[in-house]
């Protein structure tokens, strides 16, 4: 299962890569909101997140949660149905096609995350009680349903884009941030808290009695949206404020696993941890300044979605794939002698995927600030090389697991 989301997931990142590559021209010259703009877009949001978080999740929440997924083959069902529902619904989304064929990609995507989340709700609700959990049930409930409810928002601002009479561009970041933020960032403060010190064998965190980072930020999502919603800018400011707090604490803790990890080096997931909490960070500067009308938001706003949207939630997605998948091939590893985990994981080629993200990220946004069609496009080629380095890596860890 591991090894057909992750190995699908990989080949999705350098499509969309491709894709981005092709709409670095508009983004750099100022045009946002172009059919080719809006296909990338979608193609990281619909084609490649999905497959990839729908992987790691049901390989790892039975481990955090404590149980097993429910009886059936349901995630098998669900593969092709992400596979052939995401990329149909980012390209009519684009292009304006056919309401046929957006109604049959939208069903295909429907049905899929329907399997994926009635299996991540089966943990949820089986999970133990009275024992201590390594991830929040109320976590990783919270961003299930942020995510349904990005997924119904994205459908209705397609066929009605002044959805509940709010304008247009308000709609689009309420539906933004409910996917990235409320889907994308609390699943990755939820499960990270363990999973980071983890994979790097650095010190656990203390276990809590509640979960507070994963409500305060759920809180802080509702009150930026409910200020997104009324165009009152104070309640946006507030709710932000809110959720940086919480971000500000996760990546403190990111830095402790950063000085305290125990692999022979960094590995992908850290570097992309690490880097991902500079993007965030930026982003929130320029969400803030955009939101106090410092900067003008149609320039800074296509640069804060290449932070958060690619450079964070794509990028420590990205991060964990290969090392997911060598723990997958070293667990499934038939009975006798045993390779060593590292076996299965090409560190340097991780790294050097994680390097060239990091610079691609960085050029492009700074293309689109300043306009540069030529920095859009090198930044865009960089990260391109690094979605075909991380399918490289895929394949070598392919070659090398029992698969």
């Amino acid at each position: 299962m591991v090894a057909a989301y992750l190995a699908v997931a990989s080949a999705a990142w350098l499509v969309a890569a491709v894709a981005g590559l092709a709409a670095a021209d508009d983004l750099g010259s100022g045009s946002p909101l172009s059919e080719d703009v809006l296909l990338a877009t979608h193609l990281v949001a619909l084609g490649f997140l999905p497959i990839a978080v729908t992987g790691a999740a049901l390989y790892i929440l039975p481990i955090l949660l404590r149980t097993g997924l429910p009886p059936g083959r349901l995630h098998l069902v669900a593969l092709p149905l992400l596979t052939g529902g995401g990329p149909l619904v980012a390209h009519e989304l684009a292009y304006g096609g056919a309401d046929a064929l957006f109604r049959a990609g939208t069903g295909l995507l429907s049905a899929g995350l329907l399997l994926v989340l009635v299996q991540i709700g089966w943990l949820v609700v089986r999970a133990p009680r009275g024992r201590t959990l390594l991830a929040s049930r109320t976590g990783v409930a919270f961003s299930v349903l942020h995510a349904a409810l990005a997924l119904a928002a994205g459908s209705a601002l397609f066929g009605n884009p002044d959805l509940l009479g709010i304008a247009f561009p308000q709609a689009m970041l309420i539906h933004l941030h409910l996917a990235v933020l409320g889907w994308l960032v609390l699943l990755i403060v939820t499960v990270g808290r363990t999973l980071g010190p983890m994979l790097a064998l650095a010190p656990a965190e203390p276990p809590r009695r509640l979960p507070l980072d994963e409500l305060a930020l759920t809180a802080g999502l509702w009150l930026l949206l409910a200020g997104l919603a009324t165009d009152v800018v104070p309640l946006t400011l507030a709710g932000a404020a809110v959720a940086a707090a919480v971000l500000a604490r996760f990546a403190a803790l990111l830095a402790r696993v950063g000085r305290g990890f125990r692999t022979e080096g960094a590995e992908g997931p850290l570097v992309h941890f690490l880097t991902g909490a500079l993007f965030l960070a930026q982003a929130a500067v320029l969400g803030v300044l955009a939101l106090l009308d410092v900067v003008d938001p149609w320039r800074t706003g296509p640069a804060y979605v290449v932070f958060l949207l690619v450079g964070f939630a794509a990028g420590v997605t990205l991060g964990h794939l290969g090392k997911l998948l060598a723990l997958s091939a070293w667990h499934w590893w038939p009975p006798g002698p045993r390779p060593k985990q590292a076996w299965f994981y090409p560190r340097r080629l991780w790294l050097a995927e994680a390097a060239s993200f990091a610079v691609g990220i960085e050029a492009l946004a700074l293309g689109v600030l300043a306009r540069s069609e030529a920095v859009a496009a090198a930044g865009a080629a960089m990260i391109v090389l690094s979605a075909a380095l991380a399918c490289g890596a895929v394949l070598f860890t392919l070659r090398r697991g029992p698969f």
